[in-house]
C-alpha cells in the first residue's frame, strides 16, 4: 500500500454552506462521523466538525435550526490527492494537527476522506501512525480570534 486511494473512505457525504447546523449535526449522527466537507456544488469550501457546531455555534448562542454551516465552518481546508503517498499525507496531518483530510482527484473533485482511523487500521507501520498521532495530539494555542 502506497497511495491514499488504497485506504481512503469513499462515498463521502457533504453539506452545503447554506445547510443549517441542525442538518449538519443530523448528517453526522446518521453517518457516525464528527466532520463533514462543505461543498458549494463545484468546490470544497470548508469543513464543519461537531466541535465547530458546539463551540462556534451553540456556545455562541446561534440557533441550530436557522444558522447556516458557513457561519461556523473552518475555511482553511487541508486536503490531499488520491494519488499522494500515504507517508506524505501522514506528514501533512501531523504538521497541521488534523485527524481527517478530504481526498480530491486531480480535477479537484471530492472522492473520499482519509482519517487517522483509516491510517491506524489499514497501514502496516504502527510506529509511523503512532508518531502521527503524537504530533496531532500535541497541545496547540487556541484560535480565539474566529470566535468573536
Amino acid at each position: 500500500m502506497n497511495q491514499i486511494s488504497e485506504i481512503m473512505t469513499r462515498d463521502v457525504r457533504c453539506v452545503a454552506p447554506s445547510d443549517s447546523l441542525q442538518r449538519a449535526a443530523k448528517t453526522m449522527d446518521e453517518l457516525n462521523v464528527g466532520a463533514l466537507p462543505v461543498w458549494d456544488g463545484q468546490n470544497l469550501i470548508g469543513m464543519v466538525t461537531d466541535r465547530d457546531i458546539t463551540i462556534r455555534g451553540v456556545a455562541d448562542g446561534k440557533q441550530a435550526d436557522s444558522t447556516p454551516v458557513s457561519e461556523v465552518m473552518s475555511k482553511d481546508v487541508q486536503c490531499c490527492f488520491e494519488d499522494e503517498q500515504i507517508d506524505d499525507v501522514m506528514g501533512k496531518m501531523a504538521n497541521s494537527q488534523i485527524r481527517r483530510v478530504p481526498v480530491m482527484d486531480r480535477q479537484n473533485r471530492l472522492v473520499g476522506m482519509v482519517s487517522l482511523g483509516d491510517l491506524a487500521t489499514k497501514t502496516a507501520s504502527d510506529q509511523e501512525v503512532q508518531q502521527t498521532l503524537e504530533n496531532i495530539s500535541e497541545p496547540s494555542e487556541p484560535n480565539r480570534s474566529s470566535l468573536h
